[in-house]
């Protein structure tokens, strides 16, 4: 009897054709999933969205800081129920193996903590020793709860309690007849101190992004101080500069898709600030100034059209998408400069 004539394990060759296949389906639908997890979630009109929310006619029927806060509320929101959800903190695939949506988010995440920070701290407060708001000081706390923490508890509720609370500020925000009225000063003093903050972020994300790129410098100064009898003068400056720790290849896409959620969280909350602290920025005649940051951020955030985030160097063949995403980081940086200091002047 020839080897042909024995009888062929036809079951097994069955069950593993099978498995096969299961398996393919199920890697490709991970595939669809993680790319439609992985889209950007589109800008939103802050108006519309404050208007939605009051149940008003018009922006003008709206409380001075309702815009303010509606929009923190809603970027909250979309990062909690965009597609996919909240995918910092999933355990399970596709979620697990993405890693640019959770940088996205860490971006977004990261500018929604000092906008609430400064509206807890600064925004709704008289002065320095006014009593602070009940709600907000629930609601900021709540949106610096661990970004990864999938259960007990996960990190979707506590960051939907945060956007409760900012709720209940806004309802009293609509009643100030109420007991308990809620405030927002808008004031110039309050919007320079938020913007210190903003400076900060922008400055770090552009350095960040920068250095992935070889040839980067940063400008180190040194300055020694003489004391004498009467005035205090400047002896000595000693400038030098440093190459930067250039970004390692695996993190370049990580930095990017950061600066990408910081960009489009920033964006909305520039937004809904030229509508709540119009008259101070009019009266300082730095509408303008605040329009330059939204314009830059607005370039920032145009679809990319390759696939993965190229990093070319200099005038080479490919483009540096880093390189890019800093130069308007930058230059909606150096408006936040003049912002600063048009607000802090008498």
């Amino acid at each position: 009897m020839s080897e042909n004539d024995l009888p062929q394990n036809t079951p097994y060759k069955g069950i593993l054709w099978t498995l096969g296949v299961i398996g393919s389906a199920i890697l490709v639908l991970m595939l669809i999933l993680s790319t439609w997890w992985s889209q950007e979630p589109d800008p939103f009109n802050v108006y519309d969205e404050a208007i939605e929310r009051s149940k008003v006619d018009d922006t003008s029927d709206i409380p001075v800081g309702y815009v303010y806060a509606n929009t923190l509320a809603h970027i909250a929101e979309v990062l909690l129920h965009k597609p996919g959800g909240y995918i910092t903190n999933d355990a399970a695939p596709p979620g697990i193996f993405m890693d640019n949506m959770p940088s996205w988010e860490l971006g977004a995440l990261v500018i929604l903590r000092d906008a609430t920070t400064a509206l807890r701290n600064h925004f709704a407060r008289d002065q320095s020793q006014s009593a602070e708001d009940p709600d907000l000081a629930i609601a900021e706390p709540y949106f610096y709860y661990e970004r990864n923490s999938w259960a007990l508890p996960s990190t979707e509720a506590e960051y939907q309690k945060g956007v409760d609370a900012l709720h209940n500020y806004m309802i009293r925000l609509q009643k100030p007849t109420g007991k308990k009225p809620a405030r927002f000063y808008s004031r110039a003093d309050n919007l320079w101190q938020y913007v210190e903050i903003v400076i900060k972020r922008l400055g770090g994300l552009s350095t960040r992004l920068s250095a992935s790129s070889e040839h980067t410098y940063i400008r180190e100064m040194t300055v020694q101080i003489t004391e004498d009898s009467k005035v205090s003068r400047l002896k000595k400056e000693h400038v030098t500069t440093e190459p930067l720790t250039r970004t390692p290849w695996l993190e370049v896409d990580d930095i990017f898709w950061e600066a990408r959620g910081a960009s489009w969280a920033l964006l909305h909350i520039l937004k809904a600030i030229e509508h709540d602290f119009r008259a101070i920025l009019i009266d300082k005649r730095a509408m303008n100034t605040v329009d330059i940051m939204i314009r830059a951020l607005e370039n920032s955030l145009q679809p990319i059209m390759s696939p993965m985030i190229l990093n070319g160097s200099g005038f080479g063949l490919f483009a540096n998408y880093s390189l890019t995403m800093a130069n308007y980081i930058a230059r909606a940086n150096a408006a936040a400069l003049d912002l600063r200091d048009v607000m802090n002047r008498g």
